[in-house]
């Protein structure tokens, strides 16, 4: 039951913290880091609340889905933050991201 509802978001929050966590370490090798300083600290609150969405689903919380909204604000703020910049790694993360937000909302919105 659990793996059902939440198996789709579960996965969505898992690659979209590892894609950020990549993308923190790669930005900060950047000649330019201080240019990437908002996308690397989008990077790790991004991941930092995937992975306590994953936690808390896993765990079927009844705060899973107010994490999940919070999530996707955070995934949302990330996505932009990294879609300004033409790295791959900035651009697969904020795919990563987006695909978060869709699964997070959903899972809010009760779908």
């Amino acid at each position: 039951m659990v793996r059902q509802r939440y198996a789709s978001c579960i996965q969505a929050c898992s690659a979209c913290a590892i894609a950020c966590e990549t993308c923190a370490a790669a930005c900060l090798k950047e000649a330019d880091v201080q240019h990437l300083a908002t996308c690397i600290s989008c990077d790790i609150e991004c991941a930092d609340l995937c992975r306590l969405a994953e936690r808390l689903m896993a765990r079927d919380s009844p705060l899973a889905d107010e994490i999940c909204r919070l999530c996707a604000i955070a995934c949302q703020a990330c996505a932009e933050a990294c879609g300004k910049h033409q790295h791959d790694h900035c651009q697969q993360c904020a795919q990563a991201c987006q695909r978060c937000v869709v699964e997070c909302e959903a899972l809010a919105a009760g779908a």
